[in-house]
């Protein structure tokens, strides 16, 4: 069941027929009684679901990435703002994202597979900035990669990209949780490129001021109101551990 799983996802992502070019997703899995999902309730929130929440005959969680084609980073790298390209990639891989827990979940109805999902994004508290299910953190515990100074996860294709997940109920073989960093910072002590990179000083190495850089989100939103909700910047997301994991000086 894991490979159907695999390959329905990498045939929707791989023959999407959009704006935003990708390269291919990559796939991963968790017990749903793995206790990390319980200690979810105290890294990101006390509002954080548990996978029995979104079903109550949870077996296993299913995590994916989407991630971005080279090209779409360049051109989000050079832009002295958010270029338009990368905030329509945000909103036309949400869509995409969507479509493929809808499409999955109905094929594996046609097994017998109950499955549930939440939305990529804008399913967190608007005041305290927290997810009530963080598909990062998910994803880190159904073994993708670990998280970078910026906060986000560097997966093996980086961090430039969209993730998803649901939660199904079967058992599924898990992946194992991702060992070392991924990131070079907290790896070797060098880089911390992403703060560089962040254009309001939300990011530094001592933390995230998510106040600070939901205002920006907000901005860009207004900025590309013509678009819809697109509050995305992504500039950290543009250096060395964008497409990969950076190779370090050791």
């Amino acid at each position: 069941m894991e490979e159907l799983i695999k390959n329905a996802i990498d045939h929707l992502v791989m023959n999407y027929r959009g704006r935003t070019a990708y390269r291919p997703p990559l796939v991963g899995f968790a017990r749903a009684d793995d206790p990390g999902f319980t200690r979810l309730k105290e890294v990101v929130g006390p509002g954080h679901l548990l996978p029995r929440d979104l079903l109550p005959d949870a077996r296993s969680v299913v995590a994916f990435f989407v991630p971005f084609a080279p090209e779409l980073v360049k051109i989000h790298r050079r832009d002295p703002y958010v270029s338009r390209q990368w905030a329509e990639a945000y909103i036309e891989t949400n869509r995409l994202i969507s479509d493929i827990c809808a499409a999955l979940a109905r094929k594996l109805e046609g097994k017998g597979v109950k499955a549930a999902w939440q939305k990529p994004t804008h399913n967190f508290d608007p005041v305290a900035l927290v997810s009530f299910w963080s598909h990062k953190h998910v994803a880190y515990l159904c073994g993708l990669g670990t998280f970078g100074l910026h906060h986000m996860l560097i997966t093996p294709a980086g961090c430039a990209g969209r993730l998803g997940s649901l939660v199904v109920d079967i058992p599924l073989p898990p992946t194992p949780v991702a060992k070392g960093e991924n990131c070079l910072y907290r790896r070797e002590g060098v880089c911390a490129a992403c703060v560089k990179l962040c254009p309001t000083g939300a990011l530094t190495t001592e933390g995230l001021d998510k106040s600070k850089c939901y205002r920006r989100l907000l901005e860009v939103d207004a900025h590309f109101s013509d678009l819809g909700l697109c509050d995305v910047c992504g500039k950290c997301a543009t250096g060395p551990c964008s497409l990969g994991v950076p190779e370090g000086q050791e």
